[in-house]
């Protein structure tokens, strides 16, 4: 078996490379190749091939590409994708002087050199090596990336011949588990079987050397075989009036191999050592030359296939058969028109589906169909591409250990589940995190190919505000069901301890003087106080639900209106006064109750009803005489929505962005800011800032504070008053 010739790059000249990579005929394309050509030149110069030789040259695997009829874009893109240029060309620079389009190819293919070596790394297991061809798929914004990627892998197996053995070995595993397959399922058989036959050489050189030997044996007498052969079909078909192009068909080692192995035969009990294919100009010509072929030699009835009127779940068409020819030896005969070859030839056949039993994928339909587009269309890419936003694996996020390992996670995933997807005790003694080498707050939401670093603590401590559905730590199930099962383990008396902490927390964070337990315990049904808070302490009520259960006042459902847009100081809408109705009502300054509050109101002078916290100090008893005490009544919630104003006092220190991640998060949360002042604290690193805004409930304000609470530069956010 005879591989395609190693190419050197050193062979043509600056100028026979540029006319060879310049296929497009557009005369600012030239240009373009010419400036990636003398790019790469530069970058040899400074970098010979002799002293790296197991490294690829972008120009030798732009070579193997032209043979694929790729567009001009990813020659351009797979010059420049050398990884001798990485250092000396930035993509930002690649952009200014080409394209959008090339630049972002480049940094998908740079993102996909950054796989470690295979020499570093164990044989890849079957799972690890799903979740890389899986995240190749979905990673990459253009699919040419991936057909450049597969291109670069085969050049570098063809330098491999003088390798050490375990170097060879390495890159050929990698090759079988992930390159292969991944170019299987793309049907792009002309790098797939250079691929595996190289592979196999330098992963069983033994059986590999047994089969080209028998090969080689009889290859001169069975080539003198099928070229007779063909010769005779083709004057059958002449004389039949039929215009074909009939050729031998080489045959693959690894391919023989396989099929000896899967059907336990012997080497020439193959029935398609000697192949024969067909091409004719229309399906009417198919099955004139299958009547010719049969009228002619004897077939065997079990190894005809129509895949024209019964073409393969994936669109391959082609007639097979297979005959007694001369000196009865068996010949193998594909018939196909021009098309169908050349949709199984270049990439569009996804021969994975019937080869490897895979069921249907309408997505990979779409990824095979924008593929066959790609390589036949001279258009522009605008409208051809949306660069390729691969959907295939919309629901799911592909991130990098440092180690170079895939971690499959949902969509959604923060740090923390990437810590629980390592291991339970990994998540469990999780502080913090940094992805593709910076710190981030442990409610990132993780992209595909980010590289994350989990940061540990000692001992096993999570957190239980993790749980917390509204501050974004966790976006899996499993991964909440492992920290609940953490608290549960935990002992009886630091639950009750936690417990009271979170009320505690609650308590300052929303300005409320006295939690209600009695009420909390009969909520949530449970027999005592103690039951209560260690069923909080451990993660069975949520934070959530206790600030639900707050918002909760004697009267039943609490509902809310906006403030009046003309009046942002007065309202009546939402609260209900004892015996008295269509009076001013407006919200006191000094403690702005929001529902949830146990209010009462003072009724003034000329100035309508305000309406105080029932613990405000400027209505107690003891601080109002009798004729003032007679001007308060009983005022409740009411059944309209609104929104209400309150005030919060935020301590951070003084950096750049303090403000701005402040007022995003309120943002996020649907908050509406009224106003907003700042003081200096105790030192002039330290800033206080008060912000008045307009919320719905205490729940609201919980979570807001609660995420406030978790930026970097903040040490305090609580209610005023």
């Amino acid at each position: 078996m005879q591989h395609s010739q190693l190419i050197d790059s050193t062979k043509y000249n600056r100028e026979e490379w540029i006319n060879r990579l310049w296929v497009s005929g557009k005369e600012k394309d030239k240009q373009s190749v010419r400036c990636a050509v003398d790019y790469i030149c530069l970058a040899l110069s400074l970098n010979p091939p002799k002293d790296s030789p197991y490294l690829p040259i972008s120009l030798d695997v732009a070579h193997t590409l032209i043979h694929l009829q790729v567009d001009q874009v990813t020659l351009i893109a797979t010059l420049l994708s050398d990884t001798r240029l990485i250092d000396s060309l930035p993509v930002e620079h690649i952009e200014q002087e080409f394209n959008s389009t090339i630049a972002l190819l480049v940094k998908n293919m740079r993102w996909l050199h950054h796989f470690k070596s295979p020499s570093q790394q164990e044989t890849a297991i079957p799972e690890q090596a799903e979740n890389l061809r899986r995240m190749l798929l979905a990673m990459v914004d253009d699919v040419r990336a991936v057909l450049i990627r597969l291109a670069w892998n085969l050049q570098q197996l063809r330098l491999l011949s003088q390798a050490d053995d375990s170097l060879k070995q390495a890159f050929a595993t990698e090759t079988m588990a992930i390159y292969s397959p991944l170019a299987n399922r793309l049907g792009i058989s002309q790098l797939k079987w250079e691929m595996e036959d190289l592979a196999f050489r330098y992963l069983e050189p033994k059986c590999y050397r047994q089969i080209a030997k028998l090969l080689a044996a009889k290859r001169l007498e069975r080539e003198e075989y099928v070229e007779k052969f063909t010769e005779t079909l083709r004057n059958l078909l002449t004389t039949d009036q039929i215009n074909a192009t009939v050729y031998g068909r080489p045959k693959h080692i690894y391919s023989i191999w396989k099929k000896m192995q899967r059907k336990a035969l012997d080497f020439d009990q193959l029935y398609d050592l000697r192949a024969v294919r067909v091409i004719v100009d229309n399906d009417k010509d198919c099955y004139a030359v299958i009547s010719t072929v049969h009228a002619e030699w004897t077939y065997i009835p079990e190894e005809f296939d129509d895949y024209i009127n019964n073409s393969k779940p994936n669109g391959y068409q082609s007639l097979h058969t297979v005959v007694v020819g001369p000196e009865h030896k068996p010949v193998e005969i594909q018939i196909r028109t021009h098309d169908m070859h050349l949709f199984a030839e270049l990439g569009v056949a996804a021969h994975w589906r019937y080869k490897e039993g895979g069921a249907q994928d309408a997505e990979m339909e779409r990824v095979v169909a924008s593929l066959r587009r790609l390589l036949d269309d001279d258009e522009s890419d605008s409208g051809l591409l949306d660069d390729f936003q691969a959907g295939i694996f919309s629901d799911r996020v592909f991130s990098l250990s440092p180690k170079g390992d895939i971690i499959d996670l949902t969509k959604g995933s923060t740090p923390i589940d990437f810590a629980y997807a390592i291991h339970t005790h990994v998540g469990h003694t999780c502080k913090g995190a940094k992805v593709n080498g910076a710190i981030v707050p442990l409610d990132y939401k993780l992209n595909n190919g980010d590289q994350v670093v989990i940061l540990r603590g000692k001992e096993e401590q999570p957190k239980r505000k993790w749980l917390n559905p509204i501050l974004g730590y966790v976006g899996s199930a499993g991964t909440r069901t492992k920290i609940r099962h953490w608290f549960r383990q935990q002992d009886h008396q630091k639950n009750q301890h936690d417990g009271m902490v979170l009320i505690e927390q609650e308590q300052r964070r929303l300005g409320i003087k006295k939690i209600d337990l009695a009420s909390l315990i009969k909520r949530f049904n449970l027999p005592s106080e103690k039951n209560f808070l260690i069923a909080l302490g451990r993660g069975d009520i949520s934070v959530a639900q206790l600030t639900d259960t707050l918002e909760i006042s004697d009267k039943n459902d609490i509902k809310f209106c906006q403030v009046p847009s003309h009046n942002n100081n007065t309202t009546h809408c939402g609260i209900k006064i004892q015996g008295v109705s269509n009076l001013l009502v407006e919200i006191s300054k000094c403690c702005q109750p929001v529902p949830g509050d146990n209010i009462i109101g003072y009724i003034t002078i000329g100035r309508g009803i305000k309406i105080h916290r029932s613990d405000c100090t400027n209505v107690q008893n003891k601080n109002l005489n009798a004729e003032q005490q007679l001007r308060l009544t009983q005022a409740s919630w009411g059944t309209e929505n609104t929104a209400y104003r309150v005030g919060v006092q935020i301590t951070g220190f003084n950096q750049p962005g303090f403000l701005r991640d402040i007022a995003d998060i309120l943002a996020q949360q649907q908050i509406n800011v009224t106003n907003i002042s700042s003081r200096r604290g105790k030192t002039d690193l330290i800033s206080i800032l008060e912000i008045d805004v307009q919320i719905e409930n205490l729940k609201q304000l919980s979570n807001a504070l609660g995420k406030i609470e978790e930026l970097p530069h903040v040490v305090d956010a609580k209610r005023k008053g």
